[in-house]
């Protein structure tokens, strides 16, 4: 059945894109510059498309560690900016958010301010999208797609890296559009397969991050197919699925991983190699349990990679548990209530007495998705967890890549609560939208009075 929402809930979802837009412009502007994780690497590759480089190659003397400490360490004064454009170590990088943001640049004569913002409505296309897949996996409920569509717009650290020049902006919406097609061929729509092979090969030139959207469709295409495998057509023909989605996947992988080969080598197909091998000084995982231990190691770990999901600005040096430590506590105490709801409302489901019930599609259905949900969150941890083998890359933000589902689980988690506490009137259900829009007034806090003075001067 296709969702419906009510022309209350389309306002409250624009009212949030809107809100989202209108913050997101402050955070581009307030924000100092370069005061953003890699953000001269990213902006020196628009540049270089910008004068015909349009594929520009990581090479010795794009990462300098002792000029970049330096700059970090004083905040990127401007007497030091004379060999800027020499940060380059983001080369290796797919191309696609550099190609789109390049118009900008050149019509705006490399404004910085410009360029964040094509970054900030990519941002906004991702948090739209989060309402209308919500709405798809949930058609009965839909204030959890607008609670939703709130935590991603407004988790701090993700504003601020959606506000910023780097190409998760583009990442995530890919993997926003990659989902819906998902969500849409588990509820039984017949979109073209080749959409989904247009969507992961366009992922192959946008950032490696978000690959792990192979691995979804892959089970998106199973589900299905084990859902219509009684019935005599080709729509039940798993390799017939694949092979449609695999030749246009193809079409962008081989001509981009093709070309690294021909650049790095063989099997360098991605330019990682590459980027190991220069990023001289990028501190190292072994390096790091040598000096200080295995157990202090793991709560470093544990605890940087947490505090810097939710706010950790400038380049991790300016945490929001230090800028406000009360307010860092009860966002972890509505997290721990939330996961709390959602455990609840795991067990009574499976006990076939769920606090809450949709009607609106069957079991097998919600399953299939909340399966696909779930896997995209392991996959993400798994890749981060991957990458942190070698470098110590404590940073949360690599997650955001599964931040619809984290925010699809945390309005769950606590509308499970008020469906069991408070089910009657049912205007209540809008309390779970009022607590998560907390994060939209934090936000503006923050922008004015707390990020630009922790991470430099304006």
């Amino acid at each position: 059945m296709t969702p419906t929402s009510s022309s209350l809930e389309r306002f409250v979802a624009l009212f949030i894109l809107l809100m989202f837009i209108g913050i997101g412009t402050l955070f581009a502007w307030r924000v100092p510059a370069w005061q953003a994780p890699d953000e001269p690497a990213h902006y020196n590759y628009i540049a270089q498309v910008a004068t015909g480089d349009i594929l520009p190659i990581i090479e010795m003397g794009d990462w300098d560690n002792a000029y970049l400490e330096q700059l970090k360490a004083e905040d990127f004064a401007p007497s030091l900016l004379a060999e800027l454009d020499t940060v380059q170590y983001e080369n290796h990088q797919p191309p696609l958010y550099y190609w789109l943001a390049t118009p900008i640049f050149l019509l705006t004569n490399g404004s910085l301010f410009a360029v964040r913002m094509v970054s900030v409505l990519m941002g906004a296309i991702t948090v739209g999208l989060t309402f209308v897949i919500i709405r798809e996996v949930l058609p009965a409920r839909t204030h959890l797609a607008l609670a939703s569509m709130v935590v991603v717009a407004f988790v701090p650290q993700n504003m601020h890296i959606l506000t910023s020049v780097n190409n998760d902006a583009l990442a995530g919406v890919m993997v926003a559009i990659t989902l819906l097609l998902c969500v849409r061929r588990l509820k039984g729509q017949n979109d073209p397969l080749w959409w989904m092979g247009l969507a992961i090969g366009i992922i192959a030139i946008t950032k490696t991050t978000a690959y792990f959207m192979v691995a979804i469709v892959g089970l998106t295409v199973f589900l299905r197919w084990l859902s219509t495998r009684k019935q005599i057509d080709m729509s039940s023909n798993l390799i017939m699925n694949y092979i449609q989605i695999a030749i246009p996947a193809a079409v962008f992988t081989v001509l981009y991983w093709g070309r690294n080969i021909a650049t790095y080598g063989f099997p360098d197909f991605l330019g990682l190699q590459a980027h190991d091998e220069i990023v001289v000084g990028q501190q190292r995982r072994a390096d790091l349990v040598a000096d200080i231990g295995m157990d202090a190691y793991w709560e470093r770990a544990f605890s940087t990679t947490y505090h810097s999901f939710w706010g950790m600005f400038g380049w991790m040096e300016a945490r929001l548990a230090d800028a406000l430590p009360t307010v860092m506590l009860v966002i972890t105490g509505v997290l721990l209530i939330g996961g709390i709801g959602l455990l609840v409302n795991s067990i009574l489901a499976l006990r076939g007495q769920s606090a809450q019930t949709d009607e609106n599609q069957s079991a097998n259905t919600t399953w299939h998705m909340s399966l696909i949900l779930i896997t995209m969150i392991l996959l993400a941890l798994a890749q981060f967890v991957y990458y942190n083998l070698t470098f110590v890359q404590f940073q949360g933000r690599y997650l955001f890549v599964a931040i619809i589902p984290f925010a699809a689980a945390v309005a769950l988690g606590l509308d499970t609560w008020r469906a069991m506490l408070f089910a009657k009137p049912s205007w209540l259900k809008w309390g779970v939208v009022g607590v998560c829009m907390l994060l939209a007034p934090l936000n503006v806090y923050l922008i004015w009075r707390v990020i630009p003075c922790a991470v430099g001067c304006l």
